[in-house]
């Protein structure tokens, strides 16, 4: 099954990636990063390695996994 990380010191909460996902599988986190910001995170569930989170992300931030 596919899976997104984020990294989260890398992110700086755009959220570009969150609009482009078919699935909706990415979301706000709750939690800030210790750079200050609410990163993007992975739901945990429908990834089907599109990859347009990953082609988006200005920070390089995303990574999509098969």
């Amino acid at each position: 099954m596919p899976e997104i990380k984020v990294d989260v010191d890398k992110c700086k909460g755009c959220y570009l990636c969150i609009p482009v996902c078919p699935k909706k599988c990415i979301e706000v986190s709750k939690q800030f990063s210790k750079t200050g910001y609410y990163p993007a995170r992975y739901t945990g569930k429908d990834c089907v390695a599109c990859q347009l989170c990953a082609y988006i992300c200005p920070d390089m931030a995303i990574g999509v996994y098969k």
